[in-house]
């Protein structure tokens, strides 16, 4: 699977997430375990994992952003991302995309992260 940098027309900006996988819940789980250190808020309930693609082998590729492309951990999360998922049982192998397409915005937060940030 690739990333497009240039989406067809009428294609989904975000890849769909494999949600029938077995692996798929302790996958969002262990993204949930994941913070970024100046929010505290996890990384899945703030909207920065865009697509979490499991394949028949269990090779997990998750695609993510970050909340500006100047944030000061842009080097680190994708690889705390990956230190999160790796060791779950199944797991064959695990690849992190960052992207900058489409922009993060706060309408990707969860509810529960809107709550936690006074958004609501």
């Amino acid at each position: 699977m690739t990333v497009e940098p240039n989406p067809i027309e009428g294609a989904p900006l975000i890849q769909p997430s494999s949600t029938d996988h077995a692996l798929y819940e302790s996958v969002v789980a262990a993204c949930r375990s994941v913070y970024d250190p100046e929010i505290p808020v996890n990384i899945y309930d703030l909207g920065l994992i865009y697509t979490i693609d499991i394949n028949a082998e269990n090779e997990v590729r998750v695609i993510m952003s970050l909340t500006a492309p100047g944030c000061p951990v842009a080097g680190e999360m994708p690889g705390w991302v990956a230190d999160a998922v790796e060791p779950l049982p199944g797991v064959k192998q695990v690849d992190v995309v960052l992207i900058w397409e489409p922009p993060w915005g706060m309408d990707m937060m969860s509810d529960e992260a809107r709550l936690e940030l006074g958004f609501m």
